[in-house]
């Protein structure tokens, strides 16, 4: 008969009123387990929780809190402090400027990181040009603050920013060689309205013309101009004359004649008129010497045009209340695109190159691959660099304070100085201060609220 055979099962643990033994003492192990790990973490934690509340979340309840106040914080005046930020002018120039700041300083530098990033992978010198692109976030909000105040001078001769302008506006432009020059009232010559001068009486061929001048600093006459002299000899065929500064230094001289150390006016313009109209005219030479044809000039009056007294060009006011907010967005932007480049850049090097390729091979040009593939493959990445630089321009305190000077602090204000001015100011209310800071709060919480949001979802994939 065949061999019939009993599986055997494993002995079941022992009950206790109908409960296993067994698993009730591994449950009470992992609870153990879990409870001890828990009051671990917790006692790692403490420490930073205790420090996170002393600095934050108690400055921040208590500027909650004191915003309901009044100056001397004794009386509650509700929402008093916070209507002063619309009612008040300075306070609605801040919020105006934050918003400006918002809008402009981080999308500027975002796109330029972009830019930068993107053309400095097709150049071998590429590393060092993001080297020096990067190199301004090494320095300091106060130091580069000291450094665009110099820039932005409005000296040509100091600020860097008007010397290039006015170099660039003089290439197109004809300047001015002897602003604010002007004749004695005993000079041959007489205002002729709109900034010219105009000769007292008509002039003669054969007869020597004299215009002289005073108003021009030694210093800044032409470097060409020589000592003036008298033209000869006198033709009948032209008419002559010497235009120079009747100014001799330390002293001595005689008006309306040309001593041996006075200087020919290089350069001035000097035009013959006939009933109103140019019919010649000249330049003076280095000593001030100038010829006009006698069968044009002769019998007319000589006139010095506007052109040659016209105030120099200065540049442009950087620092004035039109522009400074943009001139020191301009600063901002000079040392965070560097920033967004980094951060951009190592976003494109995990772009795969072989999408990049295939539509080079489909036939897209270089501005598609950029605008279709390479945008929106780094969209996550310049959404952190954008976040990121919104929320640091809320509290933008330093450029502004150190650039704008004081007579223009008001135009370039933002709710970070207006919080430091309200607060430690010479008429400091720690209401109205507190009632800033909360703001302030309140409008970075919402970008925050976003970079968590993205920052879970990027986390979920």
């Amino acid at each position: 008969m065949p061999r019939t055979t009993t599986s055997r099962t494993p002995a079941e643990p022992t009950t206790r009123n109908g409960k296993r033994t067994t698993t009730k003492s591994r449950t009470r192990t992992g609870t153990g387990t879990g409870n001890r790990s828990r009051r671990v973490a917790a006692g790692f934690l403490l420490p930073a929780l205790l420090l996170l509340g002393a600095l934050v979340v108690y400055p921040i309840g208590y500027s909650v809190q004191r915003s309901f106040f009044d100056r001397s914080g004794s009386s509650f005046v509700g929402l008093d402090n916070y209507l002063a930020l619309v009612t008040d002018d300075s306070l609605r120039t801040a919020v105006r400027n934050n918003l400006i700041w918002l809008v402009l300083a981080p999308a500027v530098a975002t796109a330029l990181g972009l830019v930068f990033a993107v053309l400095t992978e097709r150049v071998r010198w590429g590393t060092a040009f993001k080297l020096v692109v990067f190199m301004p976030m090494a320095i300091s909000m106060l130091a580069a603050g000291i450094i665009f105040r110099l820039v932005y001078e409005q000296d040509p001769d100091r600020g860097v920013a008007n010397a290039v302008w006015v170099g660039v506006h003089d290439t197109f432009a004809e300047s001015s060689g002897f602003p604010r020059a002007r004749p004695l009232p005993v000079h041959p010559l007489a205002a002729a309205g709109g900034g010219a001068f105009v000769t007292k009486e008509a002039v003669r061929a054969g007869e020597p013309v004299r215009l002289p001048l005073i108003g021009v600093a030694p210093g800044r006459m032409p470097k060409e101009a020589r000592p003036a002299r008298e033209p000869t000899p006198p033709s009948a065929d032209a008419v002559t004359g010497t235009a120079w500064l009747d100014f001799t230094r330390g002293g001595g001289g005689k008006p309306n004649v040309v001593d041996p150390a006075e200087l020919g006016l290089a350069g001035l313009r000097i035009e013959a008129v006939r009933d109103g109209t140019v019919v010649a005219t000249a330049t003076a030479a280095a000593d001030g010497t100038f010829t006009l044809p006698a069968d044009r000039a002769d019998g007319a009056v000589l006139r010095l045009p506007a052109s040659n007294f016209r105030e120099q060009y200065n540049g442009v006011e950087w620092l004035g209340p039109s522009l400074v907010t943009p001139a020191v967005i301009g600063a901002y932007v000079w040392m965070w695109a560097g920033f967004a480049m980094v951060l951009i850049g190592a976003g494109l090097a995990a772009v795969p190159r072989e999408l990049l390729e295939a539509a080079r091979v489909d036939g897209a040009n270089e501005w598609q691959v950029f605008r279709r593939i390479t945008v929106p493959l780094l969209a996550p990445v310049l959404a952190v660099v954008l976040v990121t630089l919104m929320i640091n321009v809320l509290k933008v305190f330093d450029l502004v304070f150190v650039i704008a000077p004081g007579s223009a602090q008001d135009d370039a204000n933002v709710l970070a100085l207006q919080l430091y001015r309200s607060s430690f100011g010479t008429d400091a209310d720690l209401g109205v201060g507190s009632a800033i800071a909360v703001v302030l709060l309140l409008l970075v919480l919402p970008v925050m609220a976003v970079n968590i949001r993205r920052i879970r979802r990027e986390t979920r994939r």
